[in-house]
């Protein structure tokens, strides 16, 4: 169409030589005439078109990024902006489509409260349209109200104009913050053990350590800020560590190119004489945790009890040995004491007076106690050296009962005891030794007579159970004080009660011997003034334990 003037101007293609052209017609009308101008600008309109399409491709991927991006002219109105940008500062997009100045926008955005709060805010939105007249990109750090951090980038045209990159950075501080946190506390928790650590990285130079460590090893904070090499530690240990072969093992783990890398522990001794423990741990990364431990005084304190030990049971075998010597040496004159004396009162070899014949029975009396006491101590003289064997049979409980009663009437007359026995019909057999179990039951009965009072009152019981048979002997006499319950078992431990003589302390020793050596147990209980029962219990099948374990 042609213009006012007289000048028609428009592109027009056409096919000329075969191809497809575009010319630039301009035809001017005068009163002097017409004239005609055809230009080619095919070429241009080619670049322009690719121009068009770079723009239009580039404006498709800024809008499909993540992070808010904002182009400003030269004249500081807004010429392109992407999806995330308008998502940041949640702003009406018909406000954008305005194309607003920036500072226009920065006073938008400051009304709804949406940038860092300044003080002097013209004096900050000046200093920031600076970015037109700057020469190279600049970062700035704004921190907005509602707790976001921006890393905000400003990248000048060389035409005029500035692209604004808005980074959200505000969790990647918070795990930044979080993790200088968390590698402070893991730090002064380092620098607090006691245990001496140190890591090595896969080069094998170490990366950290504790002042425990350079403490153990004698190193100073210049050396090991240095980060040395695993080598030049075994170098500086060398004093300490001798041939260092456990040095080496520690380097070649650290160092080691192995896949299937395994903790190593151990122990070393120092030439100065302190023990050191270690252990070392492959970490993920391929570095290496070293632990030591100054386990010196523990080795020592070990060592001392190791050598107490072995002392006091060299002392027991050397005081059981003496005593089974002793035991045996006695035995055989006070045997031949006793047939003498048992000689000199029968009849058949002369009459003796009346004093002579008290003073037989009194040697025939004591020699039967002494002899009791020997027969007891050698019979824990063999359960200590483990080679007393139990006879086991069908042992009938009653009758053993009444046997172990019968062997202690003299005693009852004597104290002017009553022996109450509570015996089931039923009772039946039980698998024992018997020679045994009655002496565990004749100790019991003795003790009990010996601690009641004249006139007064033992009971044995006897209850058949599931799979043991259980025993009670309850006296009523004095009782024993609690803080001497826990020592009644213990040997040569014994007390007086009233006018009753003082035991050796070995009854109830033999009892516990005796009675565990057949897979049993027994249980004391007593109260002052009350008197005192013991409980028996043997398994109807016995399961012998080990001689050495009834020690």
């Amino acid at each position: 169409m042609r213009q006012t003037d007289g000048v028609y101007h428009s592109p027009m293609p056409v096919v000329a030589a075969g191809e497809r052209r575009v010319f630039e017609l301009t035809d001017v009308n005068s009163e002097h005439g017409n004239a005609g101008l055809a230009q080619d600008i095919s070429e241009l309109e080619r670049v322009q078109g690719q121009l068009r399409r770079t723009l239009e491709s580039h404006t498709r991927t800024l809008d499909q990024l993540q992070t808010p991006v904002a182009v400003f002219g030269a004249d500081h109105r807004l010429q392109f902006y992407n999806a995330a940008y308008r998502s940041l500062w949640d702003i009406d997009q018909s406000f954008l489509e305005t194309k607003p100045e920036e500072g226009e926008l920065l006073d938008a955005l400051r009304a709804a409260r949406k940038l860092p709060e300044q003080a002097d805010y013209r004096g900050w939105r000046t200093k920031h349209l600076e970015c037109y007249q700057a020469l190279d990109a600049q970062a700035f750090w704004w921190h907005l109200p509602d707790g976001r951090t921006l890393r905000v980038i400003a990248s000048p045209h060389p035409q005029g104009g500035v692209t604004y990159f808005y980074e959200n950075v505000t969790e990647q501080l918070d795990l930044e913050s979080r993790f200088n946190a968390l590698t402070r506390v893991q730090r002064e928790t380092l620098d607090h053990l006691t245990e001496a650590v140190a890591v090595f990285g896969s080069n094998g130079r170490m990366r950290l350590s504790n002042p425990a460590f350079a403490e153990i090893w004698g190193l100073s904070q210049e050396f090991l800020e240095g980060a040395p090499h695993v080598n030049d530690l075994l170098d500086n240990c060398r004093e300490l560590m001798g041939d260092s072969d456990r040095w080496q093992e520690l380097a070649r783990g650290v160092t080691g190119l192995s896949d299937n890398r395994t903790s190593v522990s151990g122990r070393m001794e120092r030439i100065d004489g302190s023990v050191i423990d270690y252990v070392t741990v492959p970490l993920p990364d391929g570095g290496t945790l070293l632990t030591f431990v100054n386990v010196t005084d523990t080795v020592n304190v070990e060592r001392a009890l190791h050598a107490t030990n072995d002392a006091l049971q060299e002392a027991d075998q050397l005081k059981n040995a003496f005593i089974q010597h002793v035991s045996y040496e006695l035995r055989s004159p006070l045997t031949t004491i006793i047939g003498f004396a048992q000689l000199l009162g029968d009849a058949k070899f002369g009459d003796l007076s009346p004093k002579q014949e008290e003073y037989t029975d009194y040697i025939l009396s004591s020699s039967s106690a002494l002899l009791h006491i020997i027969n007891d101590i050698l019979d824990l003289a063999t359960v200590d050296a483990g080679i007393m064997e139990l006879e086991i049979s069908e042992v009938d409980v009653a009758q053993t009962v009444s046997e172990a009663v019968e062997g202690l009437k003299d005693r009852l007359v004597e104290s002017d005891i009553t022996l109450r026995t509570h015996m089931p019909d039923d009772i039946g057999i039980l698998k024992a030794d018997e020679r045994r179990l009655r002496q565990v039951l004749f100790n019991l009965l003795s003790n009990a007579i010996r601690y009641s009072d004249k006139g007064g009152l033992v009971d044995i019981s006897c209850q058949r159970e599931e799979n043991e048979i259980r025993f009670r002997i309850k006296d009523h006499g004095a009782g024993i004080p609690q803080e001497m319950l826990e020592q009644v078992f213990s040997r040569f431990v014994g007390r007086g009660a009233g006018g009753n003589r003082q035991g050796v302390g070995l009854g109830l020793s033999i009892v516990k011997s005796f009675v565990e050596l057949h897979g049993g147990t027994v249980d004391i209980t007593s109260e002052e003034g009350q008197g005192t029962t013991v409980d028996c219990t043997f398994p109807l099948e016995p399961h012998i334990h080990s001689l050495e374990a009834a020690e």
